[in-house]
């Protein structure tokens, strides 16, 4: 685990030291145990790395690295199953010279091309310059969980795993993209290609960049793609067989290491199944690492003691308090993107107690997304059948929800009327109202009118719909697995373990991401993944019924939440009131001082939940004051 830097220039100007070395410094947090350059013969071509040691801790490994006197990589992941190719690549004939991953992504390269890819399993974002041919290969992932984000003009390419290092260089003119602000209002992040910065992109996951140095032709291809349209018809016994072998093995492939590892442990399902499976393939206790809050109904902390118990686990916890507040202008800085997902601040204090322990963590991250675990998909799907009573709806229930939603002013009419108002609206748009931060109705009310012309022709709406089209399948409810898998789970969920644990030197693994085990799921058929409306994740739960407590199994899902709402009605209320207040933020022109001071009234006096609302406006002008003065 690692961070990478580089920059090409198509033109007469020459890479140098200093430049690549000033990219390296922004990103040292990513790798505190070394780090290197490579600038090329003809200087048109500058490599950067800075290393977390993971496997192979020795001199061998270092990058930039080197192979066949041809090819230097930089490379920022782990390739689980480098030992089974290393081996293959050996019978034919191929040498190493370490005993490191990132080697035998070389000798792939090498054999296969840009078809390496299909080779590798694991997570990676890497670049290879070919000395010989004078080419440059870039890729991420499948799941986007190691970022890779770059510039790039007629005269020169940069890219790093974090755009802090591009803001280094001089042919970057800083700039706000506000039609990715637009987005990240109602989405809690900025989709990808878009990061926040104008003419910054982030490659999407599951994407490669293939440019000729010679001939300046640049491609950018998809080379893998989830598929959800072909299903296997089997029994739910032989489906809860194929979940346990598949997610063991996976597991067991993320225990290789050669530092100290542990384990995230929520007490939800998801790393309740990761812990045990590792503690049946460890030989002593694993460690595991908790937080709770002093908010009784945001702390999961008993339940992750059952399972610490259950397994005998070396179990830490750490309690979360209001005073952390102070860290967000620090996470600002860090995530660098706009980013409204508030369990950052938790993963942030997780992470740093875990890095005082081990060097790897495993988590449960991508349980939710195989098999349906997110409220929304139940009121989605119910309102696929609710939507044959439209008649019904709009003379009865939407007048009565619309009613007690402005009488009584909670957030559970609140949800109730926005179900309701939007039944009639095509089911792609529908499902975005059950996710969204500010709605599109919300947003036009917010804005004034000189940020409304800039962004309103970009519908946030419709970008998401379009992942609706995309995923290949017929199935609805399939389609909105696509859909979060392809945009929340890349831009939200994995920015936040990447951000958080590599801002400490940690590096997270998450077993139920493995490709080959989200190739499996998606071939389930939904009605084993949600039974009888609201039973969540039903076929993992029999999976995992005699292995995980059924007081955890059986509980009501909370999520990873942080009680923001409660903050901004007490300790935060007054330090929320007086950034968005100031002179400075209102000066931006983005949003109306009456919509803004409206919205944390009706905060602070209605039962009505605007906090994540709140922490949207909060974190942007945080981000504007940290980038932009």
């Amino acid at each position: 685990m690692c961070g990478i830097t580089g920059k090409i220039y198509f033109d007469n100007n020459a890479v140098s030291e200093p430049d690549i070395l000033a990219m390296n410094e922004k990103i040292r947090h990513r790798g505190p145990d070394d780090g290197g350059i490579y600038i090329s013969p003809d200087q048109k071509v500058g490599l950067g790395h800075r290393r977390l040691s993971i496997i192979d801790l020795s001199p061998l490994a270092h990058q930039p690295m080197n192979y066949l006197d041809r090819y230097w990589i930089v490379f920022n992941g782990e390739i689980y199953n480098f030992q089974e190719k290393r081996g293959t690549l050996e019978k034919e004939g191929y040498t190493f010279k370490s005993k490191s991953d990132t080697e035998v992504i070389l000798a792939l390269y090498d054999k296969f091309g840009k078809k390496c890819l299909e080779h590798l399993r694991g997570m990676f974002s890497f670049a290879i310059y070919d000395e010989q041919e004078k080419t440059i290969f870039c890729a991420h992932d499948r799941v986007g969980k190691k970022p890779f984000k770059y510039y790039l003009d007629e005269n020169v390419f940069i890219f790093a795993s974090e755009l802090k290092a591009i803001l280094t260089q001089k042919e970057y003119k800083r700039e706000p993209d506000y039609i990715a602000i637009n987005h990240y209002l109602t989405l809690q992040y900025c989709p990808a290609p878009l990061t926040g910065f104008k003419d910054i992109k982030k490659l999407e996951p599951a994407h490669y960049l293939f440019i000729d140095l010679k001939t300046k032709k640049i491609e950018k291809e998809r080379y893998w793609k989830l598929d959800y349209s072909k299903k296997l018809d089997l029994s739910e016994d032989e489906w809860k067989k194929r979940i346990m072998e598949k997610l063991e093995e996976c597991v067991k492939l993320r225990m290789i290491s050669d530092v100290p590892l542990g384990a995230f442990l929520s007490g939800g399902i998801d790393s309740s199944a990761i812990v045990g499976l590792m503690s049946k393939l460890s030989d002593k206790p694993i460690k595991t690492f908790s937080i709770g809050f002093e908010e009784e109904k945001y702390n999961e902390l008993k339940y992750a003691k059952i399972v610490a118990e259950k397994f005998k686990t070396d179990h830490t916890e750490f309690i979360v308090k209001p005073d952390a507040i102070g860290l967000l202008p620090m996470l600002v800085r860090q995530y660098e993107e706009p980013y409204a997902d508030s369990s950052a601040l938790p993963t942030y204090y997780v992470s740093k107690l875990t890095r005082n322990h081990v060097t790897v963590a495993l988590n449960g991250d991508g349980g939710d997304e195989n098999f349906a675990g997110y409220s929304r998909y139940s009121a989605f799907q119910f309102s696929l059948f609710y939507e044959k009573f439209s008649l019904l709806n709009k003379l009865l229930a939407l007048p009565i929800s619309k009613f007690f939603a402005k009488t009584i002013k909670n957030t559970f009419f609140e949800r109730v009327y926005r179900f309701s108002k939007t039944l009639a609206e095509n089911y792609r748009r529908r499902y975005m109202t059950y996710t969204a931060y500010f709605t599109n109705e919300q947003k036009s009310e917010l804005y004034t009118e000189e940020f409304k012309n800039k962004v309103w022709k970009e519908d946030t709406y419709d970008l998401i719909a379009k992942r609706f089209n995309e995923s290949g399948t017929d199935d609805k409810m399939d389609q909105t697995l696509y859909a979060d898998f392809s945009t929340y789970l890349p831009d939200d969920l994995m920015v936040k373990v990447d951000i958080d644990s590599m801002a400490v030197a940690l590096e997270g693994r998450s077993p139920f991401l493995d490709h080959e085990f989200l190739e499996l799921t998606a071939k389930i058929p939904f009605n084993l993944k949600i039974k009888r409306w609201n039973d969540k994740k039903y076929i993992l739960k029999e999976a995992l019924s005699s292995f995980i407590p059924d007081g955890v199994m059986y509980r009501p899902k909370m999520g990873f939440g942080v009680p923001i709402d409660v903050w901004f009605r007490g300790e935060l209320k007054d330090y929320a009131q007086n950034i968005l207040l100031s002179e400075k933020s209102l000066a931006r022109g983005l949003f109306k001082k009456e919509e803004v001071e409206k919205l944390l009234s009706a905060h602070s006096s209605t039962d009505v939940n605007y906090s994540p609302h709140i922490w949207a406006l909060l974190t942007l002008e945080l981000w504007f004051r940290e980038y932009f003065e």
